[in-house]
Parts: C-alpha cells; structure tokens; sequence
C-alpha cells in the first residue's frame, strides 16, 4: 500500500530549481530512469555518482523538473558547493527551506519537524565534500516517511537507506564514423556542436571537420564539460587544431563563461597512460 500525500501545511509550494539557459543533451534515457526510481516506493535516496564533469549537477536539475508536477512543485535544490564543514549541512539545508530558526532548537531538530508531514524531493548538490554529514541524511528520512532525497557526489554516501546511480558519460561516436549526417545524432558530437555554435553562429558539421569533431569527443572521453570547454575554442581554432593542441597541452579545457561556478570553468585533463 503506497502512503498517502500530504499536501504542505503552507499551501503550494514554489520550487528553487535553478534555470539553465541551454538545453540537455543527449540524457533522455538517464532522465527516465533516475526518474523512475525516485517515483519507486522502495526509494527514498538516490545517490547520482560519477567522475568530476560527467554532468551529475545538471542531470539532477533536469530530473527534478521532470518531478515538478508529481511533487506538487515541492522540489528544492540546495547548493552544498560553498560548503565544507560537514556540521554545517543541516542549517544550509534549512536555511534554503526557509525553516523558522528557533534559539532552543537545533537545525537538524527543526529541519525534521519542518519535514515530517510534508511530501518534498530535495536535492543535495556536490555532498562528496560533506560525506561526514550523511547520518544526517539518513536521520531526516527516517523521521520524515514522505521525503525523498537526491543527491549528487562523487563517491556514493554508504547509507543503507542509498540506491546509487553511476551517471555514465555521454555516448560517443562510433570508431571509424566519418559521415556527418551519421555523427550529427551522435549525443557527444550533438554536443560538441550546439555549443560550438553558440561559439561561432557559422559553425557546421561537415566532410571536412567530422572526423576531428569525433576524434575530439573520444579523447574526451564522453565528459560533457570538458566537450563543452573545447567546443567553445572553434571562435579561434579549427577543429583539428583543437584536437592537436588536446594532444599535447594540458591547458586547453578552460575559459567556460564566466557566470559558471570555478570547478565548471575549466578542466585539467588527464594524459592516457
């Protein structure tokens, strides 16, 4: 038997689900099922994982969306990135749920009693610096039955309540592909290219660039954000010197915009080994 919905004491809720000017590429299949399971009765956190730049911030935002409606816009993003001390979780969480602080009362205590009738999916961003606080988190679920929990990091949180989900890297191009029209569905090529031409308007995919463009995106590995930090290049360089200079430099994936948090603004690449 499913349990039943609450509605918020407060009336309708209004989400903080930050805007993204840009669209998602190329993670439809990982929206569905990140969706799903967060809709399971058997899932209360879920935990999406992966390496630094494989999009689990921005996958998470898209999930939340999607969920809008069958959260009744009770859906809240809580930005753990300015934050290092674990013991200070608690009260960011809070303070971002607006939950009256009262002086004889701890921001764990409140943020439960603020939770237990609610029925609310809140999204944990960037919590591999605040693992220390994850009996936290498994303190607000249990006392709070109707709460749901994403949460993104780079390490999974080791909680029983936890179903992890390893957010893979785009789909890349297959080896030997040289015809544009093919590549163009490609999700890392498709990539590559919008953000490309937000770089250079007269930017196209075409016989003569198709094979860097992929090449690009397999020594890449797939990473969104180190495609997205080459791609802005092509105002300046060819794509084939944008894959040369991948080859032998380490400094190329920076200079994203500036408006992007530090980390997303450049990358260092590892050399294969």
């Amino acid at each position: 038997m499913s349990r039943p919905e609450h509605r918020p004491r407060d009336g309708r809720c209004a989400h903080n689900l930050p805007e993204q000017p840009t669209p998602l590429i190329g993670r439809q299949q990982e929206r569905v099922a990140a969706a799903q399971l967060l809709l399971s009765p058997d899932v209360r956190l879920l935990t999406l994982t992966g390496p630094p730049g494989v999009g689990k911030t921005r996958l998470a935002i898209e999930v939340a969306r999607d969920l809008l409606r069958e959260f009744e816009r009770c859906v809240y993003f809580v930005d753990l990135a300015p934050i290092r001390d674990p013991s200070l979780v608690a009260r960011t969480i809070a303070q971002t749920l607006r939950v009256h602080e009262r002086p004889t009362q701890s921001p764990l205590d409140g943020l439960k009693k603020h939770l237990r009738a609610r029925r609310i999916l809140m999204v944990l961003d960037n919590f591999e610096q605040v693992v220390p606080a994850a009996p936290m988190v498994a303190e607000v679920l249990a006392a709070c039955p109707d709460l749901k929990v994403m949460i993104t990091s780079r390490t999974r949180l080791r909680l029983q309540w936890e179903q992890q989900y390893p957010v893979p890297p785009l789909v890349m191009p297959v080896a030997g592909l040289s015809d544009p029209q093919a590549l163009a569905s490609n999700p890392a090529v498709a990539l590559f290219v919008a953000r490309a031409q937000a770089a250079q308007p007269g930017f196209a995919l075409n016989a003569g660039n198709a094979i860097a463009v992929a090449a690009i995106c397999a020594s890449l590995d797939g990473l969104p954000l180190a495609i997205e930090l080459a791609a802005a290049h092509v105002s300046s360089l060819t794509p084939q010197a944008i894959l040369h200079q991948l080859h032998s430099r380490l400094d190329l994936l920076s200079g994203g915009a500036r408006d992007l948090p530090a980390r997303h603004q450049s990358r260092r690449r590892q050399r294969r080994r």
